[in-house]
């Protein structure tokens, strides 16, 4: 197993989990137990959407990682791998590091065009074997 694959998957994983317990936090904090605050920008409301959209993405992201870097994966495979994890952590930023989710900011369009770009190229390199 290619270590950056390992690495990449983990990132993939501590997202995932640690948004999780950010949402946690934030409903404490806002006595919420279910659903979202009123205010579509709260914070809240951003986290549960960063940790929603990452969930979305994550596992089958980390099949293709760890497939694909069990495989004798190329450097261009390695890359790709590099770029969604990135891409991933783009959108996580951009979704709670903005105070409005209804505006595009680059961090969000990078993220979300990183991913299906490095995504698409993966789900590629898994059919021609690369």
């Amino acid at each position: 197993m290619h270590p950056i694959s390992l690495y990449c998957t983990a990132i993939l994983g501590g997202l995932v989990f640690l948004l999780g317990l950010f949402v946690s936090i934030q409903r404490f904090r806002n006595k919420i137990g279910s659903g979202q605050a009123e205010e579509r920008n709260a914070l809240i409301n951003r986290v549960i959407r960063a940790h929603g959209n990452t969930t979305e993405f994550a596992p089958f992201l980390a099949i293709l990682f760890l497939y694909l870097g069990s495989h004798n994966p190329s450097s261009l495979v390695l890359g790709l791998i590099v770029v969604a994890t990135l891409c991933r952590c783009l959108i996580v930023a951009g979704l709670i590091g903005y105070a409005n989710m209804n505006r595009p900011n680059p961090l969000r369009f990078t993220g979300a065009l990183g991913t299906y770009l490095a995504g698409a190229g993966l789900c590629l390199a898994l059919v021609v074997g690369g």
